[in-house]
């Protein structure tokens, strides 16, 4: 079987990988010289601890075991199963971390709930003050940056696989097929359109207005810590944005214990990964009203760094990078990711929201078997 997969992101690309996988050729068509949308610019985070019980969490624990697997073979991931830490600084938070350890998933998700001296054991770097920490063991990163390239080479390596950079395809031919800018067709036994935020275009020409939107972000990354940030790092106004956390005890910290302003505008939590350089990726806001912001604003990034140094009790090394993202998200933000077939023998998928990074093989992999590949 020959697979033509269009979009280089990392959802095209464990398509590929799948494919590959199971025998099968692949050639992988990539607008720009390689992806440079929201597959690179998030925390490579393999982020199981928010998910949404049922078919998100599972899909996520499924990915969370393809990741390590693929991570063992394909070292340039920079695979690390660092788990998360949750600090929570009063009895409202408090309540919430232990609503989430009364689920019954808990235990599937590594959930543990230390002390803070037990906290600062696992994760020394965090020498401010707070209570008590919710621990995710599951949770896991790998590198934004460099993890397409990495798995890309991975492919290369295989003789099955080719990657045609800087060609935009500009419409699907018939059965099993797609034409690109320069006039070529590529034909195969599958086509899967792996485009992310690009909605327009070949997208609406094939699936017309599909049930997806787009999502701005703003985020930062900074110089070498200079020590180890031995987990990824949440604060507790992720309880508030992600579905695991809906409980009484949320219900009572929203009504109790506003969220700050600045955190309350932009639809903030703090996620904070360590790059293998040293450096941490922290972030983010939430844009949902079009038309987006063209400039950066700066107040979401204060407002990141007064958290962060709250929790290392110490002054954050300078910031190296600041930039936004789009991403594309279901509207229904319970469907893990929207997979249509607007041809015969092809295929969109996209949607998969802020859980692109995190549920990508698994996601590629469910498509490979309702395929049939």
């Amino acid at each position: 079987m020959k697979v033509i997969v269009v979009g280089a992101g990392v959802v095209g690309t464990m398509h590929a990988w799948h494919a590959v996988e199971r025998g099968h050729e692949v050639v992988h068509i990539e607008r720009e010289a390689e992806a440079r949308g929201a597959s690179l610019r998030n925390f490579g985070q393999i982020w199981v601890s928010g998910r949404a019980g049922g078919e998100e969490l599972d899909t996520a624990l499924r990915a969370r075991e393809l990741w390590e697997g693929i991570g063992a073979r394909v070292p340039g991931l920079g695979f690390r199963a660092i788990g998360s830490l949750t600090p929570v600084r009063n009895a409202l938070e408090l309540a919430v971390a232990e609503a989430a350890l009364a689920r019954p998933d808990a235990a599937a998700r590594g959930y543990e709930l230390l002390t803070a001296d037990e906290a600062r054991a696992v994760n020394p770097a965090l020498r401010g003050e707070f209570e008590a920490a919710l621990r995710c063991e599951r949770d896991a990163a790998v590198e934004p940056r460099t993890a397409q390239l990495a798995l890309r080479e991975a492919l290369l390596a295989t003789g099955k696989y080719a990657f045609l950079p800087n060609r935009e395809v500009r419409e699907v031919v018939g059965e099993h097929a797609v034409r690109d800018d320069r006039g070529e067709v590529h034909s195969g036994d599958a086509v899967v359109l792996c485009t992310g935020a690009w909605l327009s275009g070949l997208v609406r020409e094939v699936a017309g207005e599909v049930p997806v939107r787009r999502v701005r972000l703003q985020m930062m990354q900074t110089d070498p810590l200079g020590e180890p940030l031995t987990t990824s790092v949440a604060d507790a106004d992720s309880f508030r944005y992600y579905p695991a956390y809906a409980s009484g005890a949320l219900d009572a910290l929203n009504a109790g214990q506003a969220q700050d302003p600045t955190a309350a505008a932009h639809r903030m939590q703090l996620l904070m990964v360590q790059r293998l350089d040293g450096g941490l990726t922290i972030g983010d806001t939430h844009e949902y009203e079009h038309p987006f912001a063209f400039d950066t604003l700066e107040d979401p990034y204060e407002h990141l760094t007064r958290v962060v140094e709250s929790f290392l009790g110490r002054p954050l090394p300078k910031i190296r990078r600041r930039w936004a993202g789009v991403y594309a998200q279901c509207v229904d933000t319970t469907r893990v990711v929207h997979r249509q077939r607007v041809r015969d023998g092809v295929w969109l998928v996209t949607g998969p929201g802020g859980r692109g990074m995190t549920c990508s093989p698994a996601v590629a992999e469910t498509t490979a078997n309702e395929l049939g590949w």
